[in-house]
């Protein structure tokens, strides 16, 4: 008589279909520290996609056949969060092996969640609100650019800055978050990535960031990258996900953690949105003009015109998905993604194909950032985790950061 299923059992039988499916996809398997036998299992094992596929199909009908009544909450989301993840190695099992899916149905597939779709008018109008603030005269996107490389960082005042920025989000975050007294990253500066960013965590508490400086760092982006990759975002979320899941819990699904899967809208959702709950409203601003932009060489008596232009620019964030959505659904050109980027996401041309680039490699990965934090924002706000009540704030944030919860499970409630 065969011993009962349990969710470990499905939870190991993931992992591996992970592991295997990292071998057929360079960017699949962001981050594994489980234990090596298993990665060493399927080198040697290899699958090839169909039995990948053929695998998966059969672990996510075992665990759809789970009975998981009267459980706790957290088991109950860990359950979820098995099948859902199985889904989406299917989903992107298929992709690799030639299976087309609309940007929409992709995003669906990995994600589990679907971006809204905005009109042109709805840019044109936060366009003109730029443009009615912004100095000179003629096309916005040249005149914001302009503006903006006034508050370039200097490259050999760029560490102390995020040094600087990186101090005061880990202090905010220790204030609210018990950290595992053992956390630490290190920092590295590189060149020649299609992303600004990138946080590889290495297990035991440990990360990897890297900055990239191929194009010019604006003084906005050492909050946003200090704090995204850092202190409370991925650091933090990696962190907090082994030792509540993995130690505490022994939950073995939680040491791997692919890129192309639902995990990550609450990764880059946690991570965007984990910036305001750090640095709210004009405490951000207050601490960059006193202390980042004289760091950096600046005037910080500007930091409050600044960010009357950039917390407008922000609100363009989704133009970036209508390139994507297009060009991956093949109904714009390279090209065409590029102008309309310059022209609505107002990057710079050089800027713009970097982020085509990255359209290529990451494909509907995109919605994660700007569609993740709202989910995120809105699923803390609507359990009281308001700007006005930060304890609050922070208390949902930590316990978001901790959990399975899945994309769907913000809009459930």
């Amino acid at each position: 008589m065969n011993a009962p299923e349990t969710l470990n059992h499905l939870a190991e039988a993931y992992v591996r279909l992970v592991l295997s499916l990292g071998l057929h996809d360079a960017d699949y398997v962001d981050a594994y520290y489980g234990p090596p036998s298993l990665k060493t299992e399927a080198e040697t094992g290899k699958l090839s996609l169909p039995e990948i596929v053929r695998k998966a199909r059969e672990v996510h009908t075992r665990a759809g056949e789970f009975h998981n009544g009267g459980s706790d909450e957290m088991t109950r989301l860990r359950h979820r969060y098995i099948v859902r993840q199985l889904e989406a190695v299917i989903a992107r099992a298929e992709m690799l092996s030639g299976k087309h899916l609309t940007f929409d149905e992709e995003s669906q597939a990995l994600y589990d969640a679907v971006a809204p779709t905005y009109p042109e008018s709805h840019f044109q109008n936060i366009m003109g609100q730029l443009e009615a603030i912004l100095p000179g005269h003629g096309p916005v996107p040249p005149r914001f650019q302009q503006y903006k490389n006034q508050f370039v960082v200097p490259g050999e005042k760029l560490d102390a800055v995020f040094q600087a920025a990186i101090s005061e989000a880990r202090a905010r975050t220790q204030r609210h978050i018990s950290l595992p007294p053992d956390e630490s990253f290190v920092i590295e500066y590189v060149r020649g990535k299609s992303w600004s960013g990138y946080n590889w965590y290495k297990g035991n508490s440990h990360s990897l960031i890297q900055m990239n400086t191929d194009f010019p760092i604006h003084i906005d982006r050492a909050i946003d990258l200090a704090s995204h990759e850092g202190y409370p975002g991925h650091h933090v979320y990696n962190a907090l996900l082994e030792k509540h899941l993995v130690r505490d819990r022994a939950w073995i699904e939680f040491t791997v953690y692919p890129l192309f899967s639902p995990q990550s809208l609450i990764a880059e959702g946690t991570a965007n949105f984990g910036i305001e709950v750090a640095f709210p409203g004009k405490q951000r601003e207050d601490f960059e003009g006193q202390t980042l932009f004289p760091l950096a060489g600046l005037d910080g008596s500007r930091a409050a015109e600044y960010y009357a232009v950039h917390n407008l620019y922000l609100k363009l964030n989704y133009a970036g998905n209508e390139a994507a959505r297009g060009y991956l659904d093949g109904k714009i050109s390279r090209e065409d993604a590029v102008r309309w980027l310059v022209t609505y996401a107002l990057y710079t041309p050089d800027r713009a194909l970097q982020r085509t680039r990255f359209f290529d490699q990451y494909r509907s990965y995109v919605i994660n950032y700007n569609l993740g934090q709202d989910l995120v924002e809105r699923y803390i706000t609507s359990r009281g985790g308001t700007r006005e009540n930060p304890q609050q704030r922070w208390s949902e944030f930590q316990a978001l950061l901790a959990s399975p919860r899945l994309p769907s499970g913000l809009t459930a409630g």
